[in-house]
Formats: C-alpha cells, sequence, structure tokens
C-alpha cells in the first residue's frame, strides 16, 4: 500500500482518471468533443480492470470520504480543533470525494476503461497504447522481446478497447536507430500494425535538449552526464515526418507549449496558488496548503483556496490558448502553411500532481474553439489530413534527463539489465525448445513470458535512479527475476507443478490472452499487420 503499492493507484485513479474521463463526458454533453489523444498503457488497462483492484478502490474512497467527515467535526465549532478555513476545506473535500464515488458507482458502472472505449467510439478521443509493462525498449537485448512487449501491448488493447490501436507511446520516449544487424525500434512498431508515435523536440530539431524537469520531483543524487548538444537540422516541430525504413509517422513535442506546463520553475503547476501536493495533514491526510511558493518550508505553507485557483487558472488557460494561437499564426505567416503544435505529458500531471489540471485542459480546448482559428484534432486525424512530406533519422534520444539513457541505466542499475538480459536470453532457448509441448508447457511458457515482460518494466531502474522507492524496486525486480527462474527451472527440468504454476498465475495475471509464440522474432511469426 501506501506509498508505492496499491495506494498510488487508487489516488491515480481518484484524482486523474475519473475526473478525466468526467471532462471529457462534460464536455461531449455541452457539444464539444475533446479531441485528446490519451495514452493508456496496457499495464494500467490490466490495472484499471482488475477485480481486486477496483474493489480495493471502492474501499480507498469510502476512507477518504470517512477521513474528511471526521475533519470536519474536528474543525467544526465544536470540534477538537475548531478553524473555519479547515472546516470549509473539509466540506470541500467530502463533497469532492463523494461525487467521485458517485460518479465511478452510478456514471461509469465500476467501468473506466468502459468509459474511455465509449469516447473513442463517440470519437471525443483518442487512445493509445504503449510496450506491454512498459519496458525501456533501446536497452533490450533480443529482438524477440521487444516485438513481446509491442505485441503484448497491442493485443491487450484490442481485448479492452475492441479496435485495433494506431497510436504508441515509447515508453520513457525512449528511441533507438538500426545499428549494424539491428533494425530500428521502427520495425517492431510497423509489424505490429502501430502508425505513429511521438518524441521530444531537440530529437526533430537537434541543438541542446532541453532540461525540462518533471514537475512531480528531483531525480536521485547521481552525477549526470550533460545533455549532447547535435548539429542543428534544420527541421522543426511544425510537421510530421515518416522513418527512413518503415512507413511509421513521429510527431514533435513543441518545446515552448511543453516547456510551458512542464517546467518546475517556470510552468503554470509551479504557481504558489494552486494546491501542495507534499504536505498532508498528520492526521487524515488531505491537501489543506498551497504550493505558497517554491522556496517556501512545507511547515510554512499557507490554506489552500479552491476560488483563487480556479481563477487563476482562468488567467493561464487564456495565456496557453494565446501561446499556441500565436505559435501557429507565426509559422503560417513564415510558411503559408498550416502548422501543428503537438504537446505531451504524462496523463497522472494533471489531477494528482496538479491538482486542478484537468479544469485547467477543459478551459483550454473551449477557449481555443471559442476565441481562435485553432483546430484541435487526434494524432490520427492530423495525420490523415496531412501526410508527412519528409522522412527523418533519428537519434538515440529518450526524454530523461539529458535527453539520454541514463537514469535508467548507470552504474546503480546495471546489474539490473545484466539479469534483464539472461533473462530474455533464457527466455528465447526455452521457448524455441518446448514451445510444442504439453498444454500444462504452454501454461507454463505463458506465464515465464508474463514474468519476463513484468521484469522488464522500466519503474524498476527508474525507482531506484530517484531514490524514491528503491529497496521498493529491488524488492519488485528480484520477485520476478525468482518467480521466472523458478517457471524456466520446471519448464528445462520437465518437473511441471501445476499447483504451484497456478500460484504464480495468481500473483501475476495480467495479459490473460497471453501467448509465448509472441515471444518471437521469426519474420513467419511477426508480418505486418495491414
Amino acid at each position: 500500500m501506501w506509498p508505492f503499492g496499491e495506494e498510488s493507484f487508487y489516488e491515480c485513479m481518484m484524482e486523474t482518471y475519473i475526473p478525466l474521463l468526467n471532462m471529457v463526458s462534460e464536455l461531449w454533453d455541452e457539444g464539444i468533443a475533446a479531441k485528446l489523444t490519451i495514452g493508456i498503457t496496457p499495464i494500467l488497462s490490466e490495472q484499471m480492470s482488475d477485480e481486486h483492484l477496483n474493489r480495493g478502490f471502492v474501499h480507498y474512497l469510502e476512507g477518504r470520504i470517512l477521513a474528511a467527515q471526521k475533519d470536519e467535526e474536528r474543525f467544526g465549532p465544536r470540534g477538537e480543533a475548531p478553524s473555519p478555513d479547515l472546516f470549509q476545506m473539509a466540506r470541500f473535500y467530502l463533497s469532492w470525494f463523494q461525487k467521485i464515488h458517485s460518479d465511478y458507482h452510478e456514471k461509469w458502472n465500476k467501468d473506466i476503461i468502459g468509459g474511455f472505449r465509449k469516447f473513442q467510439d463517440l470519437g471525443a478521443i483518442e487512445i493509445t497504447t504503449s510496450a506491454a509493462t512498459h519496458g525501456f525498449s533501446p536497452l533490450l537485448d533480443t529482438d524477440a522481446s521487444l516485438n513481446c512487449q509491442f505485441k503484448a501491448g497491442v493485443e491487450s488493447y484490442k481485448r479492452h478497447f475492441g479496435r485495433d490501436p494506431k497510436g504508441v507511446w515509447l515508453p520513457e520516449c525512449a528511441y533507438r536507430p538500426a545499428k549494424g544487424q539491428r533494425a530500428g525500434l521502427e520495425k517492431w512498431l510497423y509489424i505490429n500494425g502501430l502508425k505513429y508515435f511521438f518524441t521530444e523536440s531537440a530529437v526533430i530539431k537537434g541543438g541542446q535538449t532541453a532540461e525540462m524537469r518533471r514537475v512531480f520531483g528531483a531525480y536521485g543524487s547521481i552525477e549526470y552526464i550533460p545533455a549532447v548538444k547535435r548539429p542543428e537540422t534544420g527541421l522543426d516541430t511544425f510537421e510530421a515526418f515518416w522513418l527512413k525504413e518503415y512507413p511509421v509517422a513521429v510527431m514533435g513535442r513543441h518545446e515552448a507549449a511543453g516547456y510551458q506546463v512542464w517546467s518546475a520553475d517556470h510552468g503554470y503547476p509551479g504557481d504558489g496558488n494552486y494546491r501542495e501536493f507534499h504536505k498532508k495533514d498528520d492526521v487524515s491526510g488531505l491537501h489543506y496548503w498551497r504550493l505558497t511558493s517554491k522556496t517556501t518550508d512545507l511547515g510554512d505553507k499557507q490554506l489552500y483556496n479552491p476560488e483563487i485557483a480556479a481563477e487563476r487558472l482562468r488567467e493561464n488557460a487564456d495565456h496557453y490558448a494565446g501561446l499556441v494561437q500565436h505559435a501557429l499564426t507565426d509559422y503560417l505567416k513564415n510558411t503559408g502553411k498550416p502548422g501543428l503544435v503537438m504537446v505531451s505529458f504524462d496523463t497522472e500531471l494533471f489531477g494528482h500532481w496538479w491538482f486542478e489540471g484537468i479544469s485547467w485542459i477543459k478551459d483550454v480546448i473551449k477557449k481555443l474553439r471559442t476565441y481562435t482559428a485553432v483546430t484541435i484534432q487526434t494524432a490520427s486525424e492530423y495525420l490523415d489530413e496531412h501526410q508527412p512530406e519528409k522522412a527523418i533519422e533519428l537519434p538515440e534520444s529518450s526524454w530523461g534527463a539529458g535527453g539520454h539513457f541514463q537514469v535508467w541505466y548507470h552504474n546503480d542499475t546495471e546489474w539490473m539489465w545484466n539479469l534483464i538480459h539472461e533473462c530474455e536470453h533464457e527466455m528465447e532457448a526455452v521457448e524455441h525448445e518446448h514451445h510444442n509441448g504439453s498444454p500444462l508447457m504452454q501454461r507454463a511458457l505463458n506465464q515465464s513470458v508474463r514474468e519476463l515482460l513484468l521484469l522488464q518494466s522500466s519503474d524498476w531502474p527508474f525507482l531506484v535512479t530517484t531514490g524514491q522507492a528503491t529497496q521498493y524496486a529491488k524488492d519488485r525486480f528480484n520477485g520476478h527475476v525468482e518467480r521466472f527462474r523458478e517457471i524456466v527451472a520446471m519448464i528445462r527440468g520437465n518437473n511441471l507443478d501445476e499447483g504451484r504454476l497456478s500460484q504464480l498465475e495468481e500473483v501475476d495475471n495480467c495479459f490473460p490472452t497471453i501467448n509465448h509464440l509472441w515471444f518471437t522474432a521469426d519474420e513467419r511469426e511477426t508480418q505486418p499487420v495491414k
């Protein structure tokens, strides 16, 4: 549970995904299609659809409601710590939690994925997929792993959303070009039917990678390799491009429009009137304070005022709508062509880290429609109307600090990658040797692939790097490695224990339709999806 297990998922469901779905629904009721492209990773889809986690979420919501009720009593006129301001804030939270609880049960029938699917089917949004467990693709050692990560991601998407995905979020925005005998990552996107992905501004333009540190926490204390300065390419992010080897499109994030939201120092979420994420009430855990300033100690934070925050939000939305309009107007004047401003962010920045963020998105959408000539489109809609005219070769890159891979691979995480690579090659060998085995053998192979995908998650080295949950990440990673090797030992020894296998299937039960045949780089098994 708190702070790195299930409770983290429940917080994001409550603060990000249900409010985001509500916002898309509210706009639709007003006659407005949001036209957002929303990335829901396969593992998140699995979590949102999991019976255990949905039961846990209801219990969590009920706990938040009870906490707000107790705070209402505590801060009320007859409470043990009377405070008119905190009393009003407790009432604010009680109403807010009760609405989320009501919407989850009555509006969405405890099926958040079904809600997102509904609005994709209506044309209001587009949902993209990702690698199955957000594995850091460029550092995986075998083509079979790459194919399996994206194949499992596509198959999970089809099961949840009833259609083929078009776009993909490369985990950590990390790209690897072709090198020697190894193809670039786009090969594995193409053969799995994926048509586009996103990247950072400097990857398209060259020059120095902007240091847009995430609003929600600094990196750890390791010494980073500086960002590499690449030659200017003469290209910009106002259009999409084809990759040279395969017809997969790439769109680069508009630097200024991204920086205005993403920057910890200069972005909107750093405004002192917005809610402080890190300070919580010692008794209830509720957030009663505002950011105040980025240099204010937690003990000196001032009380949060939702009405003042809402006014500031409207001002920020006005500014952002103007920024986007001016960028596109200037491009049109200079080139005579309509341009693209694509911005991409972690979904959980909005609502979870920046409490007011989803309301800000809604206000921006309405203002762009009302006051500007800007057309808001999903990624696929843009590409359908504006086919790329140029092909591009992308460098090795990510959206981590410095634009390279060091956030995930350095002295403190190298041991993890050694184990990941060993397990990849073990899986390749046992799949080749036993893929025609008994039904029980097929189950064991499927579960070993499931464990391999889970141990490949980019979360584990990332959490080691940040120092936010080092031991937790190591324990989770090592647990998957141990279970993988236990299954492989059973397979190789032809000593399958069905009871034990059932236990392991219960522990790690995501991707119920997983097929060990996906773990292959055999061209006969990986023909392009038309």
